[in-house]
């Protein structure tokens, strides 16, 4: 038995998704490297004092940010995030991703640059698609009278996840989860048990779909499971000191957990934060606490 002889693995994780720690310097232009690839979705947080969550992403462009912590819409800043680069990306003076002497972390994911049109579904979208890694980051604008809105999402099949966010008005994150009842949502800047809602549908392999009528424009970050790669789940507590055992197939590098049905935090743990087990440094996308 040998490496050589096996077969090729269809997605190398390091390819595709990276964690990348910094501390911050105050100065500009700040330029990170290590990430192993141009990532199309960043998702910063500080990690040694309280302060929002920035996420920025290739379809949107450079300086334009979102946090999950709140409901504000779209912000453009010339100081955050000021380009995506081959192996990172580069950084303002802006403390709220570069403060000096103060640590952050980094979450990358590569889709597929500024992204192509998309007609497939009732409405046009953008789509920057990665097939092989199940990940899409797609935006559209929705006009008054266009009806309930079927978008293409790009992947060669239905979502397990996706998270979405309009980005021209104040509005809750909406997250449909596979594992959720029929029109059941979470919300990402929200420590909430899931609720009934008909905001979002379940998607198909083509689109996602969302039943709120209103005008608006969002983006949506959609992932469906890889096998070696990813898992999108579930798995029910057990209340013991060992905790539950849930099965991905892989030593996962990040991990993200909502309690549904009672009202609890979300939790983002990794391996780059937490080396070792227990992998006990959390930090929480509905709060602009640091690193607990």
């Amino acid at each position: 038995l040998c490496t050589s002889n096996l077969p090729e693995p269809a997605v190398i994780p390091s390819e595709h998704f990276n964690t990348l720690l910094y501390s911050g310097n105050g100065g500009t232009p700040r330029v990170l490297t290590g990430v192993g690839f141009q990532p199309d979705w960043v998702w910063t947080k500080s990690r040694s004092y309280a302060s929002s969550h920035y996420s920025f992403d290739s379809v949107r462009g450079v300086q334009k940010y979102l946090s999950s912590d709140t409901t504000a819409a779209e912000s453009t800043h010339t100081a955050m995030l000021s380009s995506f680069d081959s192996d990172g990306f580069t950084l303002g003076n802006s403390t709220g991703v570069n403060r000096a002497a103060n640590t952050f972390v980094a979450w990358n994911w590569k889709a597929n640059g500024s992204g192509s049109a998309n007609t497939v579904g009732n409405i046009d979208s953008t789509v920057s698609v990665n097939t092989d890694a199940g990940f899409s980051i797609v935006e559209y604008t929705r006009a008054s009278g266009d009806g309930v809105a079927s978008i293409g999402h790009g992947l060669s099949k239905a979502p397990d996840l996706v998270i979405a966010k309009r980005t021209n008005d104040a509005m809750s994150w909406y997250v449909y989860h596979s594992s959720l009842a029929s029109n059941t949502e979470i919300y990402l800047n929200l420590d909430n048990a899931s609720a009934s809602g008909a905001t979002m549908a379940a998607p198909s392999s083509t689109v996602i779909n969302y039943n709120n009528l209103d005008p608006m424009t969002k983006i949506a970050y959609c992932f469906h499971s890889v096998e070696g790669y990813s898992k999108v789940g579930s798995y029910s507590g057990n209340d013991t000191s060992d905790g539950a055992f849930v099965y991905t197939g892989f030593r996962p590098a990040w991990v993200m957990i909502k309690a549904h049905t009672t009202s609890e935090p979300w939790s983002i743990r990794d391996s780059a934060r937490s080396t070792y087990n227990p992998t006990n440094k959390v930090l929480r996308p509905d709060q602009n606490s640091s690193e607990l």
